[in-house]
């Protein structure tokens, strides 16, 4: 009896997944819908080499990653631009390709070579990209993994930034309203993180685009979905809070043409039993102009009148007594 003894195959080296990984989501342009069993074929090989890259990256449960090899399949990454093919290659992707290609990014992007973070430099170099991500909203079926990408990137304050000030940003406005729940809650998540975690490049673009900003921000605060509404009042005060945006928070509360929504602000600044200091101080500077405002705030005749009423009292006797503390200071 004799036994065939078979040499289990070498693992492949980072540059030779790399190369892979690149050959195969280049190989999608070549496969039509017309060749359905061809393009089903390249999106396995894929899926196949996706799952590679992630056992390298993050180990397969019983082997812990290499740190070398996790650097070197990095730099690799960028060196032959595989991350712009991820990126324009999700929308045609397998569930599972796109699910094992967003654990890859969020690990991918925290790695560093010397003193850089190459991905994240790669992406500075390619800004474009993360207008594309941003567009991705409008398809449902990649919305969501795209908005968990767009939120690693957001980490990173150059790329926030950039996000912010480009024009993709206004899009937010029309993807947090979107019909699909899920796409519209992940939107707002993403919405939130770039108005909220850096705080010095928030007001530097809140001081610099206030106009367009709260015009739009204002249609958030008023829109007839109550889940709109109660998010984006949340978040305001939540961004209007932090110590770089006082001056945008004490423009902000005493807009005359914001009187539709003060009364809900007000609730938010004047009603809170917890008020911070600097509200109070700002609330006590100037009660005369602001009970003056709500003196004169009426709303049509309707259902809502009595309850808007009664809110409005409350508002300004809280004001009063405000305005009635001794030597208030923070």
């Amino acid at each position: 009896m004799s036994f065939s003894f078979f040499k289990p195959s070498r693992p492949k080296t980072p540059p030779e997944v790399v190369k892979s990984i690149r050959d195969s989501l280049i190989a999608l342009d070549t496969k039509t819908v017309a060749e359905v069993k061809a393009l089903e074929k390249a999106l396995e090989e894929v899926e196949k080499n996706f799952v590679t890259m992630r056992h390298m990256l993050s180990g397969d449960g019983e082997v812990e990653p290499n740190v070398e090899q996790v650097s070197q399949l990095t730099l690799e990454i960028c060196k032959e631009d595989v991350i712009g093919l991820f990126i324009h290659k999700l929308p045609i992707l397998g569930w599972e390709a796109r699910k094992d290609l967003v654990h890859c990014w969020c690990v991918l992007l925290k790695q560093m070579a010397g003193s850089t973070y190459c991905c994240v430099q790669y992406i500075e170099n390619h800004l474009e990209l993360l207008d594309f991500l941003v567009v991705c909203y409008d398809n449902k079926d990649v919305a969501v993994n795209c908005g968990k990408m767009l939120r690693e990137c957001i980490k990173f304050p150059t790329l926030a930034k950039y996000i912010l000030e480009s024009t993709s940003f206004e899009l937010f406005f029309k993807y947090v309203e979107l019909p699909n729940f899920d796409v519209a809650s992940d939107a707002f998540a993403t919405f939130k993180d770039l108005l909220t975690k850096h705080e010095t490049a928030v007001s530097e673009f809140l001081t610099a685009h206030y106009e367009e900003f709260f015009e739009l921000y204002e249609k958030l605060l008023t829109s007839a979905n109550y889940v709109t509404r109660r998010q984006s009042l949340k978040l305001l005060s939540e961004f209007l809070l932090e110590a770089p945006n006082s001056h945008i928070m004490k423009r902000y509360i005493l807009e005359v043409r914001y009187l539709k929504v003060m009364m809900t602000l007000l609730k938010v600044f004047v009603a809170n039993p917890n008020k911070p200091c600097e509200i109070i101080v700002i609330l006590a500077k100037n009660h005369e102009r602001l009970l003056t405002l709500l003196q004169n705030l009426t709303i049509g005749k309707g259902a809502d009148d009595e309850q808007f009423e009664e809110e409005k009292d409350l508002i300004i006797k809280e004001i009063e007594r405000i305005s009635r503390l001794p030597n208030v200071a923070c």
